[in-house]
């Protein structure tokens, strides 16, 4: 007869729940690229070198998602999934959470073409999502999804990242905001539905501990995108 030691036990629900988010301290909004941003401290350039790198995540979103679909043998989890794909690639092309990122950045005065090209998009954020993506594709679907968990940390931030670009950049054209108005609305809900998912799937310690793992790992993606963007503008070496 096997035995289960205490410390392989599975974590109850809400130990589980308390570990994913006891990493909402490592999320982005801290890095002092953000903090700078929400000062009004970035130039007009600073401003669109960040929209075109973080274009390069965005655009990179439905392919981490496809491949969460494409590894998961749940026809339910995969229903439930593809909405994801379709929230970021639209139903066509004017639509989209991916056109709504391209009127932003073109609202802070690059270019479709500069965008899309990727021209601006640097070495470090090239690296960063692509680790991202490619962990989707190798993991486990469950350990790929709960990677998305920064979700539950995001809807404070974009309320408060939309006020402060509103304040600080006013020549930044008002259509422009429409990824966070449309993004605020959803992510609060998105997030919990995708924390109850993962906290029904993940059932052993083993699980569990990956989950959080993943996590702190999309956290640390996110981060280094940042770190790339500081350090390309001059505001200090790459955080550790």
């Amino acid at each position: 007869m096997s035995v289960t030691h205490e410390a392989d036990a599975p974590w109850s629900e809400a130990e589980f729940r308390q570990a994913l988010y006891a990493l909402e301290s490592s999320y982005w909004d801290r890095h002092p690229f953000h903090r700078r941003m929400h000062e009004g401290l970035l130039d007009k350039g600073e401003l669109r070198l960040w929209a075109a790198n973080r274009w390069y995540y965005q655009r990179c979103l439905p392919q981490k998602d496809a491949a969460i679909v494409a590894n998961c043998p749940l026809p339910d989890v995969r229903r439930q999934w593809l909405s994801r794909i379709v929230y970021h690639d639209g139903t066509d092309a004017s639509s989209g959470g991916a056109e709504k990122w391209l009127r932003l950045a073109e609202a802070v005065g690059l270019s479709k073409d500069e965008v899309l090209d990727e021209r601006l998009v640097l070495a470090g954020t090239r690296f960063a999502v692509d680790a991202y993506v490619d962990f989707a594709r190798r993991r486990p679907w469950l350990e790929a999804a709960a990677s998305g968990l920064t979700e539950l940390f995001s809807p404070g931030l974009l309320a408060h990242r939309l006020g402060r670009l509103r304040e600080h950049y006013p020549w930044i054209a008002e259509e422009g905001f429409e990824y966070f108005t449309a993004r605020i609305e959803v992510v609060g809900p998105e997030g919990r539905s995708l924390l109850d998912l993962v906290a029904r799937h993940a059932v052993t310690r083993e699980q569990q501990e990956a989950c959080v793992r993943a996590l702190a790992f999309k956290c640390q993606v996110l981060g280094a995108v940042l770190d790339s963007l500081d350090y390309h503008t001059g505001n200090g070496a790459p955080r550790s």
